[in-house]
């Protein structure tokens, strides 16, 4: 059938049988597709060709799809990435972990190689911290990997020494686990006992919902339900609703969700103010992404989704230029040239050209530039960007955006990484819009920090591409459709990859594309739940630190009497700083201090109402010779059980005095 006379229905979504991908995918949405489905070179499909489908199966489904994806415009966007991209591409091997590796890698990542090999004892110490802060689902998914990587060592008959799992969740003695709750944990888990740690910090956590009571179901396909919990384990939350919808048919949570009317998800107030990726000290950032794979694992487990990560093999890469150079190489060549950049000036430039051209030109980002022109153009940026010699004047609109998603699809690895590419993809297998957002969510807390600066700053790009879509008719669909090519086929990927399994990949690949987009402001938000586990290990490890040191303390005071006057004065002067805080504290007032600016100190009455962005203003409206703009300036937490920590402007100091009393309070300029 070719274009000219087809009349058949655009195809809007699909039916796929991951059997027919490759296994490193994760791909899950629709069923093999028949041999007489066209090219993806058309765009067009016939309903009646899919008669030949397994009997009792609908023709098509749309999987987490909407009726208004155009996916024509899809095929239309892959058949331009074919024309621009005709020069040779080196391939792409992705390499599937073997049998206990992924166990061992996953272990890893998440700090706990501690238990499966000799280490440091810092990294014992910091292990056994992290264990103590687990939800009960979050030591399942440990329980699980270290069960599997034991089975996988006993295939091979080597001496590694995994510890049984009884080892690591052990109960205090005269405890009994919950029966019943280690029976229901064990179909995911395969775990045998249960975490005593696990069940306080549930415990804990179920407290804040109020009267102890379960996290709620999730009616997101049912009611319209708003509010996003962030104060509970999602996984936690996602077993509390597999619970409650036992025997309960779910209803397709896409079938009706049209364009800009996916779920309005909102965050109830959180008196100590949300944390915003980026506003962490890289120590407790290290925390959050150790303790989002752990959740983000425990998510999938509660589903039962298979979910591991893949491997690129090492080629050789560009070490210099524009494109096809690897993010965190054109990174440090651009901070060469300006510090602190963490989003790429190539990229940079491209949006502030488009944005200052205009965002109303008509089909921005899907009508594309001229092939030949825009390679010329990627050429001639590569010799002249830097020099600052490029005649943007002359650059048009749509030859930028053609040259922008060139730059995305050119990384030599994809901007949501070969790791959790097929994690991505995984979460719309996730049975609610509620578990996908949560998913999302951790992911991108997953990806290496260039990933994330670079991926935050396309979706504010395309949220401000939508937000003119009554002059450029780029709908959030719209948007999400042209753009999913050009993240998830990356450079080499395409050529390794049939027809078919791009035709399966379509429609999931531009809904993930489109939640980002929609949610971004949840996104890169750090759960409350994460930052109180953080809390938690610093405070775990504190204690540790303390102990060790008392210890070694009195040894070395044995057999050097003499320096015993030292360690004594510092001891002194530390207790001495935290009894002035909390005879501050106690006295209705904290003090602020602003040592860049010259300021020692700045004693804030308490009160129930005040906020961070008060004592800002206050600071600026004192300190007139201060040239630095108020929203530039942000109060830090510093200390106590947190590394530090830049406020959000409407946390209540009160509630954060309350939850670290033995923090500093700092202004400086904000470090974003």
């Amino acid at each position: 059938m070719n274009r000219q006379d087809a009349k058949g229905v655009v195809l809007t979504g699909y039916y796929m049988n991951s059997d027919s991908l490759q296994p490193h995918l994760g791909v899950n949405c629709v069923e093999e597709a028949d041999p007489s489905v066209p090219s993806r070179r058309t765009g067009n499909y016939n309903v009646q060709n899919r008669s030949k489908n397994a009997a009792g199966k609908p023709p098509y489904n749309r999987c987490n799809s909407q009726d208004s994806l155009d996916m024509d415009v899809f095929w239309k966007e892959v058949e331009s990435i074919g024309e621009a991209d005709t020069g040779p591409q080196e391939e792409v091997q992705l390499k599937v972990a073997d049998e206990g590796e992924h166990e061992e890698a996953w272990l890893t990542e998440a700090g706990l190689a501690t238990l499966f090999q000799e280490s440091d004892p810092d990294d014992s110490d910091d292990s056994k911290a992290m264990l103590s802060t687990l939800t009960r689902t979050q030591a399942a998914a440990v329980e699980k990997r270290v069960e599997l990587l034991k089975q996988t060592m006993r295939k091979r008959n080597k001496q590694y020494h995994v510890p049984d799992v009884r080892e690591i969740f052990k109960p205090p003695p005269g405890s009994t686990a919950d029966s019943e709750e280690t029976q229901q944990l064990g179909e995911d888990s395969q775990a045998t006992e249960r975490s005593e740690n696990g069940k306080r910090d549930v415990a804990s956590s179920d407290k804040a919902m109020g009267n102890g009571a379960c996290p709620p179901a999730d009616q997101s396909t049912l009611n319209s339900e708003t509010d996003l919990n962030l104060e509970v384990s999602f996984a936690e939350q996602a077993l509390s609703y597999r619970e409650r919808s036992k025997g309960v048919e779910s209803q397709s949570q896409s079938e009706s969700e049209a364009d800009d009317k996916l779920p309005n998800f909102k965050v109830p107030p959180d008196k100590t103010g949300r944390t915003k990726v980026g506003d962490l000290a890289p120590q407790d950032m290290k925390m959050v992404r150790r303790l989002a794979l752990i959740e983000m694992t425990a998510l999938f487990d509660m589903a039962k989704i298979d979910w591991k990560s893949n491997k690129v093999v090492k080629l050789k890469e560009k070490e210099s230029g524009l494109f096809g150079v690897p993010l965190a190489t054109l990174l440090e060549q651009d901070q060469r040239r300006v510090t602190g950049t963490k989003v790429p000036l190539i990229l940079q430039r491209l949006i502030s050209h488009i944005e200052g051209e205009g965002l109303d030109t008509e089909g921005l980002l899907r009508i594309p530039g001229v092939a030949i022109r825009v390679k010329a153009l990627v050429q001639e940026l590569e010799a002249k960007f830097y020099e600052g010699t490029f005649p943007w004047e002359t650059l048009k609109q749509h030859d930028a955006a053609s040259i922008l998603k060139f730059f995305i699809r050119e990384l030599p690895h994809p901007l949501l990484t070969v790791e959790y590419l097929s994690a991505f993809i995984s979460v719309l297998k996730l049975p609610t819009n509620k578990q996908q957002l949560q998913a999302l969510n951790l992911l991108v807390l997953l990806l290496p920090e260039t990933s994330r600066d670079t991926l935050k700053a396309l979706m504010e790009f395309f949220q401000r591409v939508i937000d003119h879509k009554e002059q450029n008719k780029m709908t959030l669909n719209n948007v999400a459709v042209v753009m999913a090519p050009n993240i998830f086929m990356f450079k080499g990927f395409r050529n390794k990859i049939t027809e078919q399994q791009e035709f399966s990949m379509a429609t999931g690949t531009a809904s993930i594309v489109r939640l980002l987009i929609q949610y971004q402001n949840l996104l890169w938000t750090i759960p409350r739940f994460i930052i109180n586990q953080v809390r938690e290990q610093n405070t775990e490890k504190q204690k540790q630190k303390k102990a060790s040191k008392e210890k070694g303390m009195k040894r070395l005071l044995k057999k050097m009497t003499h320096d015993r006057d030292k360690p004594d004065k510092q001891e002194r002067n530390t207790s001495e700083v935290r009894e002035r805080l909390r005879s501050d504290s106690s006295q209705g007032f904290i003090r602020v201090q602003a040592p860049e600016f010259s300021k020692v100190s700045m004693a804030v009455q308490l009160t129930e109402d005040l906020q961070a962005s008060d004592i800002l203003v206050r600071f600026v409206s004192q300190e007139s010779p201060v040239s630095v703009k108020r929203e530039d300036l942000c109060l830090y937490e510093i200390g106590g059980n947190i590394k530090e920590r830049c406020l959000d402007e409407e946390a209540y100091m009160k509630a954060l005095l309350e939850l670290n009393p033995s923090a500093e309070w700092v202004i400086r300029p904000t470090q974003r």
